[in-house]
């Protein structure tokens, strides 16, 4: 096809897939070849498809219209849009986010000796993107890379608190809720009232509801409303005496503090 040895194919990160699609797999070749050029002409999208001037032309209307890119009135080549710059600003910012906050967990996990965690929300399910083990013999294992129920956590439950009513309705239609242990909440109504109680408090606690024998404490971060990040400590709950408690509490708040300036 015209054009394959000046512009190669991008690279292929999976099995071929049984049913591919044509259109699809163009329109991302095309914003793949955009991410090496800071502009595209009509003429350098035909030639890297091998496709009709007429075919690169509905792609990229097609791609203008979902707001991937726009064209520059001047030189009528085609740029960056403001879609694709958000996609590419908000994995930069998680990237960033993990990059900033670590130093900061690594105090915390050294001052409190236990382990530390910084989830993000995604739809009902906390992601942790960064986890510090405890170096005591008997510990809470990192859950970096784990998704768990937000529910079902402390840090989730933090920064479900600061979703608006209607927001949590649309995430839980339902009024029975997955558990992972007896004492997981286990229905809408519960943690509606949980919610409450973690607003009025500004934490979030979790005993035994994730994982058996083990309690945390979770203080979401201020990065605009609603929430989407949250540090948490977990300590076996032989560990977690009032004391202990208060004291977890406190160095949380002060390290969630502390990356809220870092990410402003």
């Amino acid at each position: 096809m015209e054009g394959t040895e000046a512009y190669p194919a991008a690279p292929e990160y999976g099995a071929a897939p049984q049913y591919p699609i044509e259109s699809v797999d163009n329109a991302l070749r095309v914003l793949l070849l955009l991410g090496e050029r800071p502009s595209l002409r009509l003429t350098d999208v035909s030639r890297h498809l091998g496709v009709a001037s007429s075919t690169a032309h509905r792609l990229l209307a097609m791609l203008q219209y979902r707001g991937f890119v726009r064209q520059d009135a001047a030189t009528r080549s085609y740029v960056t849009g403001p879609a694709l710059d958000g996609v590419a600003l908000a994995v930069l910012r998680r990237l960033d986010v993990r990059t900033l906050a670590h130093p900061v967990l690594e105090r915390l996990n050294a001052e409190l000796q236990e382990t530390v965690h910084l989830g993000r929300l995604e739809g009902r399910d906390v992601h942790f993107i960064d986890s510090i083990e405890s170096t005591r013999a008997l510990r809470v294992g990192s859950r970096l890379g784990r998704s768990i129920p937000a529910h079902c956590t402390s840090n989730g439950k933090a920064m479900l608190a600061t979703l608006p009513e209607e927001d949590l309705l649309r995430l839980y239609p339902g009024e029975e809720l997955p558990t992972l242990t007896p004492k997981s909440v286990s229905t809408r109504t519960q943690l509606m009232e949980v919610l409450a109680e973690v607003r009025r408090l500004g934490y979030a606690t979790s005993d035994e509801e994730s994982e058996e024998g083990v309690c945390s404490i979770g203080v979401a971060l201020q990065t605009g409303q609603p929430a989407r990040l949250a540090v948490t400590a977990s300590a076996p709950i032989s560990r977690m005496s009032p004391a202990t408690r208060e004291n977890i509490l406190f160095e949380l708040q002060k390290a969630a503090e502390e990356i809220n300036a870092l990410l402003l």
